[in-house]
């Protein structure tokens, strides 16, 4: 399928494009893009040649037409503060009010080029993190009176910045008395919770300091661009490399995830089939204490190095050696050891499928056979596709021959599992989407003028014509919700999961700077921004914009109430409605057998022990959201812990979002049952209607 216009890459994932990069950053991967990092003076010539590029194709490409005026710019400014210091614990009250002769003049610098501003900001930022540390010290070597009731204020808006030092050095009290508590609730306490808390704060400073005019320009460009909605943002070279090795699944070095913890670079995860692997001596946990290149290379301190530079350490051609100094997790004793970098397919983030047994058929007694495919995400790769390989990196491709194995096994429906699927390629989602439906209108465009383009799927012949199920969250957004939005439409199969999904409804370009500037093919590598330009809609004409698709039928989850849909985001595209299409509805799916389907399962769910634990925990996270304070009170503090904590389990949440266990199979759990169970009732449902 051609996009209409322009070589551009369209992309419509993937959940304000913040969840995926950040985990982006944590791959060892192939070798480091743009120029080293430099000290943090002033802007550079590239700075403003960036900023000037990114100014112009926002005034040209973006939906919205807003011009870039004092409402951007105050909406720059808040942004760029909160990304800094989101929970005012930092800034004074004084350093906002000078920093707010700025707040409507930074429209007119950035059409200059002038990022000055996030300079001045950054470094009064510096300043104040040092002096925050200092104070950290001193509250961690004096006692805490741990009986007292008094609470810390969790939500931003009830916050005001400190106005002096006394009340700086206060929020800090608690704060540190929190996170005292927070160690004791993981059984962490005494010497090794102070000197934990001693090390996070010193390497937050440290990897503050360590910041490069990229990193910074990088932050500064995204709170301009995502003052105009959510998903417009500025990558930097580093950024953009990472996002395009996601989109092919590919990529060369250890085939390691890291993260920083307290200073240290840990390693979160082995990928499977990686070098790492298959070398068999890093283990997850282990703390990476020093890097050496090559067979003889000196090994290079890491501790306290910011983890973006130890991954471009780790990094590496494949065939080339790397020795890693590390501390296992289960011994003090550190070790070198040698890997060889080589290709490491990301396989955790393609589609995979397997056939579950479930239920019994009504005229022989035999279980049916449902055939599930994860699919994480609608990746492509984009460099592939623009060069004319073959055999290039694609998700229809990749279910296509899962679907053709399914129809070896006989299965009698297929389960399409997009919970943690928060987007990718436009082209991808509209391919993937004709496997299942018969000819006719896939998506709708709407671009900046009002201009309407259908994208059809144009083959007649589906690749699975049987019973279809798809699986959503509130994780599913964008390509995701143009695959349910259209299955719902056709009637074609059944929308089961959350409430709804994200509510993504709106159409990115990916435009690489150096070649807007340059028109050149080796440009030098200056980012790239992703821009909103065009808004999708059903083939109904409905927008999925703020909304999302409603399922058919709603599994209870955790994920259904977090605060991460396209509604709770800054300043998103509205909801609004286009003319329907014409196109015939399949109608596999009726109200009657909706609300049959949505009887069943509920009556199951009353009687499920794991579903009532879920019901528990939805209840108890609502009561602890709706809270404005936690309690520092010890007693009082352990016992709301040991219910549920609201923010560890939403970030638990995320967090499975970019990952998996690493298991090449599914895995069945109470949840795929009940959508197992759904899909048996639905395939019952439509053989007792055949028979009438």
């Amino acid at each position: 399928m051609q996009m209409k216009g322009i070589s551009r890459h369209f992309w419509v994932g993937t959940l304000a494009g913040l969840v995926l990069i950040s985990a982006l950053v944590h791959l060892a991967v192939s070798a480091p893009t743009g120029p080293g990092r430099s000290e943090l003076t002033t802007p550079s010539a590239r700075d403003r040649q960036i900023t000037l590029a990114v100014v112009s194709l926002l005034g040209r490409e973006h939906l919205s037409t807003h011009e870039l005026d004092d409402e951007i710019s105050r909406r720059t400014f808040k942004k760029f503060l909160q990304a800094l210091d989101p929970m005012k614990l930092y800034f004074y009250q004084s350093d906002i009010d000078a920093f707010a002769h700025y707040q409507d003049r930074l429209d007119d610098m950035a059409r200059r080029g002038d990022i000055s501003f996030a300079y001045l900001v950054f470094k009064t930022f510096l300043e104040r993190i040092d002096e925050r540390v200092a104070a950290v010290d001193e509250l961690l070597a004096m006692e805490h009176d741990f009986t007292v009731d008094e609470k810390m204020i969790v939500d931003r808006d009830q916050l005001d910045y400190a106005r002096n030092a006394e009340e700086a050095r206060e929020r800090w009290r608690k704060r540190i008395k929190y996170d005292l508590l927070v160690l004791l609730a993981d059984d962490e306490d005494g010497e090794e919770a102070l000197d934990r808390l001693r090390r996070r704060y010193h390497s937050f400073a440290s990897r503050m300091h360590q910041t490069d005019s990229d990193e910074l320009l990088e932050m500064y460009l995204s709170s301009l661009t995502t003052a105009y909605d959510p998903h417009t943002s500025y990558m930097s070279p580093s950024t953009l490399e990472n996002f395009e090795i996601m989109m092919r699944l590919n990529l060369e070095g250890i085939g390691a995830s890291l993260q920083s913890v307290d200073g240290y670079t840990v390693v979160r995860k082995i990928i499977p089939g990686g070098a790492a692997d298959r070398q068999g001596e890093l283990q997850v946990e282990d703390r990476v204490v020093g890097v050496g290149q090559d067979e003889d290379g000196e090994i290079v301190d890491v501790v306290e190095m910011r983890l973006s530079d130890v991954v471009s350490m780790i990094r590496g051609k494949r065939g080339t050696v790397v020795r890693l100094e590390v501390i296992p997790a289960d011994s003090p004793t550190r070790k070198i050891i040698r890997i060889e970098r080589d290709r490491i397919e990301l396989t955790d983030s393609e589609a995979r499928g397997k056939v579950f047994e479930a239920g019994r058929r009504p005229d022989d007694g035999r279980p049916y056979r449902l055939g599930v495919i994860d699919l994480p995400s609608f990746y492509m790769d984009m460099a592939g596709a623009r060069l004319g390989l073959p055999e290039f990196k694609s998700t229809t491709r990749d279910v296509r021959s899962i679907l053709d194995g399914f129809q070896e096994e006989d299965v009698d429906a297929v389960v399409l599992d997009l919970r943690r699927n928060g987007g990718g390629s436009l082209t991808e989602a509209i391919n993937l989407t004709g496997l299942f439906l018969p000819e006719g209108p896939v998506v709708q465009v709407k671009d900046s003028e009002g201009e309407v383009q259908p994208y059809h799927n144009l083959d007649p012949d589906m690749a699975w014509k049987g019973p279809l199920v798809v699986m959503v969250s509130k994780f599913s957004a964008s390509a995701s919700e143009i695959l349910a939005g259209a299955v719902q439409d056709y009637g074609r199969g059944l929308v089961i999961g959350d409430q709804a999904t994200h509510g993504k409804g709106t159409v990115q370009s990916l435009m690489d700077l150096g070649q807007q500037l340059f028109r050149v093919p080796n440009a030098p590598p200056m980012g790239a921004l992703k821009v909103t330009m065009q808004q999708f809609y059903r083939p109904s004409g409905a927008s999925t914009q703020k909304r999302g698709v409603v399922s058919d039928v709603e599994i209870p989850s955790l994920t259904t109430h977090l605060d991460v849909g396209e509604r709770d985001l800054d300043f998103p595209v509205g909801f609004d409605r286009i003319e329907a299409l014409s196109f015939k509805r399949v109608g596999y799916v009726d109200p009657a057998v909706r609300e049959l389907l949505r009887r069943r399962s509920e009556q199951r769910i009353a009687n499920s022990e794991d579903f009532e634990r879920v019901l528990d925990n939805i209840e108890r996270y609502k009561e602890q959201q709706a809270r404005k304070y936690v309690n520092l009170n010890k007693e009082q503090f352990l016992a709301e812990r040991a219910e549920l904590n609201a923010e560890r389990e939403r970030q638990r949440q995320l967090e499975e979002l970019n990952d998996t266990d690493g298991s090449p199979e599914i895995q069945r759990d109470y949840y795929l049952d009940e959508a197992l169970a759904i899909t048996v009732d639905f395939l019952n449902a439509r053989q007792l209607a055949r028979a009438r």
